[in-house]
């Protein structure tokens, strides 16, 4: 069984898959008002579940004519991603953002389901089981490298 945010999230997708220019602008009481929540609700889903690691901006207004603007990025040229995505790793990167980039490459078909599940594994902080900040480093330096023999497959 879903929870309201599991909803929220896919409701949001779907009408992004119907737009064209990957891009909505929602109100966010009117998002709350349809799924019986609280507009904090709204908020949680848009900062976890549409980050700029799995391939979204995000712009907002407040005030009575306020909007959220949630913005698909899609990037058709794999090794661009890659130089992005090794860009925005370094020097560190935390677990749940080495996942929501690994979920983003798969979801866009640049990496295999086993090849996601591959990195995850290397990349858990079971696996480095070091302090942080230093465990972080290491991912990113374990995810710079995976990414690019990636790149020049």
């Amino acid at each position: 069984m879903s929870n309201i945010s599991d909803i929220i999230e896919q409701y949001l997708k779907e009408i992004l898959k119907t737009n064209q220019n990957n891009e909505i602008e929602i109100k966010r009481s009117e998002i709350a008002d349809r799924f019986q929540c609280v507009p904090s609700q709204i908020n949680y889903v848009i900062n976890t579940r549409f980050t700029v690691e799995k391939g979204y901006i995000i712009e907002s207004k407040r005030g009575g004519g306020g909007y959220i603007r949630i913005i698909r990025v899609r990037n058709k040229d794999k090794a661009k991603l890659i130089d992005e995505i090794i860009a925005m790793i370094n020097p560190e990167v935390s677990q749940q953002a080495a996942l929501d980039i690994l979920e983003r490459m798969f979801e866009e078909d640049f990496i295999t389901k086993r090849e996601a599940r591959i990195m995850m594994n290397a990349i858990n902080r079971n696996t480095l089981s070091f302090q942080l900040p230093l465990r972080d480093e290491i991912r990113a330096r374990i995810m710079t490298a995976m990414l690019v023999a990636l790149k020049y497959d």
